[in-house]
């Protein structure tokens, strides 16, 4: 058996570790009568609100690569369901801002909130700078992706 590259064995792992995550997100979006689409829809604004980003229809659609129609479809979806709402920005009353319902939290809580659990107790055995280390990896990664993407 020939010796493999130590690198090629990470993207081998992070591949699976996307896989999985992807199998995952499909199962939540099936149990909630959701399109994959939604899902990313959902987390691309719960990084937004995180980030301080100030999300609106035209950002989402540029976020998942959808066109005006699609976004709006996807937004009108997920507002019925109550896991988003729309309103008005304070600052320019013509701009639409989307927001994360508490309802789609709980739900996102109650499903991935266990897997969330395990991965904070596997981080508990490694040390602060081992843990920095697989940040800045995993943000390179991150980037080469979207590098990638966007070519």
């Amino acid at each position: 058996m020939h010796e493999q590259n130590p690198a090629l064995g990470l993207v081998h792992v992070l591949r699976a570790v996307t896989v999985e995550f992807d199998l995952l997100g499909a199962e939540f979006a099936a149990r909630h009568g959701l399109h994959p689409t939604d899902v990313r829809a959902l987390i691309h604004l719960l990084d937004a609100t995180r980030a301080g980003t100030r999300a609106t229809p035209g950002w989402l659609g540029e976020q998942l690569r959808l066109h005006s129609a699609g976004t709006t479809a996807l937004i009108d979806r997920l507002e019925r369901l109550g896991l988003v709402r729309r309103s008005r920005d304070t600052a320019d009353r013509r701009r639409v801002l989307l927001e994360v319902e508490e309802k789609a939290t709980e739900l996102g809580w109650a499903f991935f909130g266990p897997v969330i659990g395990e991965v904070l107790a596997a981080a508990e055995g490694f040390e602060a700078a081992e843990l920095e280390t697989v940040r800045r990896f995993l943000t390179s990664v991150l980037e080469s992706v979207g590098r990638a993407r966007s070519a």
